[in-house]
């Protein structure tokens, strides 16, 4: 995940898949994205004007990719979010690049917040 943007604004979207290779090929053949592995596990796709990324690292779940917002400060924006009503599906955790963790909205749906500071 690049840091570009915008403190609580959305700026990922990561797919979890099955074959990374496989999503590789369609997402390139069909759009023209281009990729940066970051592992086995992870690559980044851009589509131009928006990054995203491919996961084998969590199962396929129906309902869509995962939308994740920036933060500069994880610990203020946690307290923000429980305080308007979500509910921490993940603990904090780090990743090579930095930290993150996910909450459920008050209609059900998994977000997930990260920073660039482990």
């Amino acid at each position: 995940m690049s840091i570009r943007g915008n403190d609580r604004q959305i700026d990922n979207i990561e797919f979890n898949v099955s074959d990374i290779a496989r999503s590789k090929a369609f997402y390139g053949s069909a759009f023209g994205w281009s990729f940066v592995d970051y592992g086995p596990s992870y690559t980044e796709f851009s589509d131009g004007r928006l990054t995203g990324g491919f996961t084998t690292g969590e199962a396929v779940r129906p309902g869509g990719p995962l939308v994740i917002l920036y933060a500069h400060d994880l610990d203020e924006t946690q307290r923000r979010l429980k305080a308007a009503g979500a509910t921490i599906s993940r603990e904090t955790f780090t990743f090579p690049g930095g930290s993150r963790f996910h909450f459920i909205d008050p209609d059900g749906y998994e977000l997930a917040v990260w920073t660039a500071q482990a």
